[in-house]
């Protein structure tokens, strides 16, 4: 069933003239080049995203897509950034492969263990950052949760890493569990986390923290039924799902039912691009209303 309504028929409107108007946007010799690398690379939402702000801001720039095998990475790297190209995202499987490839790393990178931004200096040089930590706190600064306190971060993959680095950086005191508990404990260590708890511990517990993150693909589409206790849950605590498809996964529809405070993946997808598109474009975009209803309009 379509969804109605005149909320979602602008933001629909919006994307189609969006579209439009990047399809008359001349490429040029002087036009500053980027892009975004994967294996597969179709279902990125970032070209939509970085295009937008180069038309909102009349750059003479462009974004593309780069489907790039995993063998291959490297040599993608060294012929980009000789074709003049301002610098690539990297999505998966490449964000951890990338760090070999480096010829500087920033803090954030080195903390996440991964290059999700590249910069290519003035001087040939690869630069590797990572924005998706950062990402995820200014997400919730943007919907007024304020990172503090105790934090519980379920998972302990790649994007646990760099939301657990973002979290103690901003002086939360960050407690990890996963289903595999050395997991959890090997992300402790690494970055020098308060505690881990067993996976089906955490519920019970819930009444402890101050923030609740979901970094698993529990909840996401195609990725099975999931169901979250959270009846130990303080008044106080929120409750934040770096999932955003489906907008309201079943953390957040818990969240709500409790009458908690819920914050989705979209903005963090947005809030992290911040940072590539003015290290290579020359301007810091906006994460404003017009963004998130044209990546809303997308899913």
């Amino acid at each position: 069933m379509c969804m109605g309504g005149p909320a979602r028929a602008s933001a629909a409107d919006r994307l189609g003239a969006f579209l439009r108007d990047a399809r008359l946007m001349p490429i040029r010799g002087t036009t500053r080049l980027a892009g975004v690398i994967g294996w597969p690379v179709k279902h990125s939402r970032s070209p939509l995203l970085h295009n937008h702000w180069c038309a909102h801001y009349a750059i003479d720039g462009a974004y593309v897509p780069l489907a790039v095998r995993p063998d291959d990475l490297g040599t993608a790297l060294k012929g980009l950034c000789a074709a003049g190209f301002a610098g690539v995202n990297l999505t998966i499987p490449h964000k951890e492969a990338a760090l070999s490839l480096m010829d500087r790393m920033d803090r954030s990178a080195e903390r996440a263990g991964a290059v999700n931004t590249v910069v290519f200096a003035a001087d040939g040089e690869t630069v590797g950052l990572c924005s998706d930590g950062t990402g995820f706190v200014a997400n919730l600064d943007a919907h007024g949760v304020s990172p503090k306190g105790r934090v519980l971060v379920l998972g302990a993959g790649g994007a646990a890493r760099a939301v657990v680095a973002a979290l103690l950086d901003r002086g939360c005191e960050v407690t990890i569990t996963n289903r595999t508990a050395a997991r959890a404990i090997e992300l402790r260590e690494a970055l020098d986390a308060h505690d881990t708890l067993p996976w089906d511990a955490w519920p019970e517990a819930l009444g402890d923290f101050d923030l609740l993150v979901n970094t698993t693909s529990l909840g996401m589409d195609g990725h099975g039924n999931a169901v979250f206790d959270l009846g130990q849950a303080s008044s106080g605590l929120s409750v934040a799902d770096i999932v955003y498809v489906p907008r309201q996964t079943p953390l957040l529809a818990a969240a709500e039912a409790r009458g908690l405070r819920g914050v989705n993946g979209l903005g963090m997808l947005a809030h992290q691009a911040v940072i590539g598109f003015e290290a290579w474009f020359g301007v810091r975009p906006d994460v404003d209303a017009a963004t998130m209803a044209l990546l809303d309009a997308d899913l």
